[in-house]
């Protein structure tokens, strides 16, 4: 049997959860159209006390792959991510392939961080080819032999569900991710394409309106009970 307190007590908490799932539906919306984006979910457990928890888990799922006219996009079929330096030489991963050509030649993501141990590309070359096993070969000149300039690598975790977003639509493992494992011989790495985002427009949009309803009925039900109880509380004092 709940007092009037235990029943607002329970009632805020569960909002505060139900205001968390809120926003993370709200971010995968607003990240339809980013490239390479995971969606995450939110689930929900009501617990045997009557209070909600929820745990926050990322949907590794493929998404979609689109050809771009621009040799430096890549996207990665298949599992796995590739890892990217910032200038203070901390270690991230991403699937969003957008690179471009920053400083001294070298490959990056659009914000600047290293891709890999470092890929230079000459700046003077005729083209450069990314194979799909990651190897960057650039050319001199139309018919001249190319020259492996570098490797874009592709590693694995164990659990990538346990992987957390950071800025730039890049992943930071947690220990629940477990360590990072290169993979060898693969022909995961697509030139001239890019992974869209693998959010569901159309469920993101029906969860939200849910969500909203859901969040209605619950700040009602607060309310009615506050309302009680300050009644039963004059009841007591008159």
């Amino acid at each position: 049997m709940y007092n009037f307190q235990g029943i607002i007590s329970k009632g805020i908490n569960n909002s505060l959860v139900q205001w968390d799932r809120f926003g993370q539906i709200a971010q995968n919306v607003t990240n339809y159209q980013t490239t390479g984006y995971k969606g995450i979910t939110f689930e929900q457990v009501l617990r045997e006390d009557g209070y909600l928890t929820g745990s926050v888990r990322m949907n590794n799922s493929q998404g979609s792959i689109k050809i771009t006219s621009n040799p430096y996009d890549i996207a990665i079929d298949g599992a796995g991510y590739i890892p990217v330096v910032s200038p203070n030489g901390e270690v991230q991963y991403t699937r969003d392939g957008a690179f471009k050509q920053g400083k001294d030649g070298y490959l990056t993501t659009r914000d600047g961080w290293i891709v890999g141990e470092g890929i230079q590309i000459p700046s003077n070359c005729f083209k450069f080819v990314i194979k799909e096993n990651g190897d960057v070969m650039a050319y001199d000149s139309r018919g001249a032999k190319a020259k492996k300039v570098g490797t874009i690598p592709l590693v694995v975790f164990e659990n990538p569900a346990g992987m957390v977003q950071t800025d730039m639509n890049r992943l930071k493992p947690t220990d629940e991710a477990g360590e990072a494992k290169l993979v060898k011989n693969h022909d995961c790495i697509k030139q001239n394409n890019l992974e869209a985002s693998n959010v569901n427009m159309y469920r993101s949009a029906l969860d939200l309106s849910r969500m909203n309803a859901s969040m209605i009925a619950s700040m009602q039900m607060i309310k009615l009970a506050d309302q009680m109880y300050n009644k039963s509380i004059n009841i007591r004092e008159g």
